[in-house]
């Protein structure tokens, strides 16, 4: 291995916050995003709770200089990618630098919006309002606007996605073939997700409660969430400090079902396993898990066995911050390395919410408190998708 992938700033827009101190503060005082919709317009409207962002896309683009016009995905990623990256901008000049998108959604949102149109009776003479549907074009749009022209890719790997940017950030870091990545993700909500998972009867009318004995599913959520790496020269020449590291990763598939987890999470263990070995360190040195956690019977029984079966009967502290963010589908392995961060820099893990009853099948239980002053080196951040994709990050405490 060549360089080190070394953490040195984080952007991030939830329904808890605007960018991270803003996310980090909610997280601390337990401040959760989800809610009624006000600017996803659906039938459910009433019925389904989300974590929704509180900006309309006018709003957005303010803040960036995007035009609002832009699928609200592109709106959320540049918002997010604005505060990661800018801070280093001007002096990363002659860098080798990459963006590692990732997004489920794509421009969905514009296409529902002309399709409805359509719909209703209105002429169109071209399709230039829907050319941004496809997830690559939320990329496109976002590196234009920041002047990023090196290397730049798309992931799309269902829950996984952003954390799988990640990994392939670090590894070309790594590698000694880039000495600078963007990384990450980003997803808003969308009338045919939410209609999507709702006929997965997997969406709960309540806010979640994620690893709860009596949990009834998920809360679809919106955000977007960007790590900037950097090896040693760049860092060097940008100025910048290492929170952290990205120590290991890994990305397993059991392949035993279009949308859930195997039982015994079989793909579960093998990314957490695998990512533990690749950053050189054992099950016990892990000491917080930012868990997938998405509040389904299947997703949270599987991931909680793994756990069991991979760290034995004194596992590490863990919890799912879903529960503030909802699950924010290919942004969120993004946005919670963003947490994961977080939770090194200030040696803080944020509670599990609603959290009451034991679930029957684990014998371990999430912290349901935020717990502050502990000494936090090595953090295992998961995100398990669709079709069995299971990818885990491990992110490390950078030596002073």
């Amino acid at each position: 291995m060549g360089s080190k992938a070394f953490v040195v700033n984080t952007g991030v827009i939830t329904a808890i916050g605007n960018d991270t101190e803003a996310c980090r503060q909610s997280l601390i005082v337990g401040n959760s995003g989800i809610s009624k919709a006000t600017y996803l317009q659906t039938h459910w409207q009433a019925e389904l709770p989300v974590g929704e962002v509180k900006l309309s896309n006018e709003a957005l683009a303010m803040i960036t200089g995007i035009s609002p016009s832009f699928p609200r995905t592109a709106l959320l990623s540049a918002v997010a990618v604005r505060e990661a990256w800018t801070p280093f901008q001007e002096n990363a000049k002659g860098l080798r630098i990459g963006f590692f998108s990732a997004n489920t959604v794509g421009g969905m949102d514009i296409t529902e919006k002309l399709y409805k149109e359509l719909k209703n009776g209105k002429d169109y003479s071209n399709v230039q309002e829907i050319v941004h549907h496809e997830c690559g074009a939320i990329t496109e749009l976002v590196a234009n606007h920041f002047h990023i022209s090196g290397f730049t890719t798309t992931i799309s790997t269902a829950c996984s996605s952003s954390a799988n940017s990640i990994m392939m950030a670090a590894q070309m870091i790594e590698n000694g073939m880039l000495d600078v990545a963007i990384a990450g993700g980003a997803d808003c909500l969308s009338r045919f997700t939410l209609n999507g998972f709702h006929t997965l009867m997997i969406l709960d009318k309540q806010p979640c409660q994620p690893f709860d004995n009596d949990r009834r599913g998920l809360n679809l959520g919106e955000g977007a969430g960007y790590l900037v790496l950097m090896n040693e020269k760049a860092k060097e020449q940008c100025g910048a400090d290492a929170v952290c590291i990205v120590g290991g990763y890994a990305n397993a598939n059991d392949a035993y079902h279009q949308t859930a987890s195997s039982p015994e999470g079989t793909g579960n263990k093998l990314a957490m396993q695998q990512a533990i070995e690749k950053a050189g360190i054992q099950p016990s040195d892990i000491d917080y898990i930012n868990l997938h956690g998405t509040g389904t019977a299947n997703n949270d029984s599987s991931e909680g066995k793994a756990i069991s079966e991979l760290f034995g009967e004194n596992p590490p502290k863990a919890s799912s911050t879903k529960g503030f963010t909802g699950h924010t589908l290919g942004g969120c392995g993004g946005v919670e390395a963003v947490f994961s961060t977080l939770a090194i820099r200030d040696g803080m893990v944020f509670p599990n919410l609603r959290w009451q009853t034991q679930m029957k099948d684990i014998n371990w239980k999430p912290v349901t408190v935020l717990e502050t002053g502990l000494t936090i080196r090595h953090v295992l951040s998961n995100s398990f998708g669709f079709g069995g994709n299971c990818s885990s990050l491990v992110f490390s405490k950078a030596e002073a």
